[in-house]
């Protein structure tokens, strides 16, 4: 009798364990399920089965806190319940057939760090609503098909440390205002059809490392404050209209000799370490 109540006691531990996801979550994964082809996938969900089980869900406290379904098959297009994962860190979704316009209610995902949806075919402005998540650290929307001007509202973002939106059609200028994200590590718009001046504020990027902008349209000088970006290690500014210039530049302590320059074939900084 007494193995016979443990037994007992150990399944009800077991299922209460597996129930306590709310059922709005659920509802969410099943709806992007639905909504994305989910029978097609590489890996696909048992949707009579635990979501403790699912491919590419990590729940913690049971609460889905990342969802991993990259290289996964998912066509067709987010919905709006997305948002109903309020307690989700990561979503990478990068390298499928997604498309459509992102939802609204993608702002609802308070918690995000990191934000991966490259590789995909959505459409549309870059939401401004993106810029409502003050928790993200990495966003990388390139290679998709996203139109419009680049967000002012994604320079409120200030514990990005990396913004990528390449391989895009977007129009416009640089917002000067990126400047401030100030722990940027990694900015690349290349290949877009951005116009106007590379904005000087840039140069107030300290941590900056990787500057990409090449396949654009960009006019005028290289700011040459950019020499003063002391863990800049790559700069790419080819297939550009940027004037032809050669400058070089020492500082009075210099821990290294820099020198910019720039023409119409490669437009390229060079970092030489004495």
């Amino acid at each position: 009798m007494k193995t016979l109540n443990y037994t007992i006691v150990l399944f009800f531990i077991s299922v209460f364990s597996f129930a306590n996801v709310s059922q709005k979550e659920k509802a969410a994964l099943i709806a992007l399920y639905n909504s994305t082809n989910g029978a097609q996938w590489n890996s696909t969900w048992d949707l009579k089965s635990s979501e403790y089980t699912w491919y590419g869900v990590k729940i913690e406290d049971n609460k889905i806190v990342e969802l991993s379904l990259q290289f996964n098959n998912l066509q067709g297009t987010l919905p709006e319940a997305i948002g109903d994962l309020v307690n989700l860190r990561k979503l990478n979704l990068g390298f499928n057939k997604l498309s459509g316009t992102l939802p609204s209610s993608i702002k609802n995902l308070q918690e995000l760090t990191s934000l991966e949806l490259f590789m995909n075919g959505f459409v549309g402005n870059i939401p401004s609503e993106l810029g409502e998540l003050k928790n993200l650290e990495s966003l990388k929307l390139y290679s998709n098909k996203f139109t419009g001007q680049i967000p002012v509202a994604l320079t409120r973002l200030t514990n990005l440390k990396e913004l990528l939106l390449g391989s895009n059609f977007l129009t416009g200028t640089i917002p000067s205002q990126i400047a401030s994200l100030s722990q940027l590590h990694k900015l690349s718009l290349i290949d877009n059809k951005l116009g106007g001046q590379i904005p000087v504020e840039l140069a107030q990027l300290k941590d900056l490392e990787e500057l990409i902008l090449s396949k654009n349209q960009l006019t005028g000088d290289v700011p040459t404050e950019f020499l003063s970006l002391t863990k800049l290690n790559t700069i790419m500014l080819s297939d550009n209209k940027l004037n032809e210039d050669y400058i070089s530049i020492s500082g009075k302590n210099p821990p290294k000799l820099m020198q910019l320059q720039v023409d119409s074939a490669t437009a390229t900084m060079d970092i030489e370490k004495e």
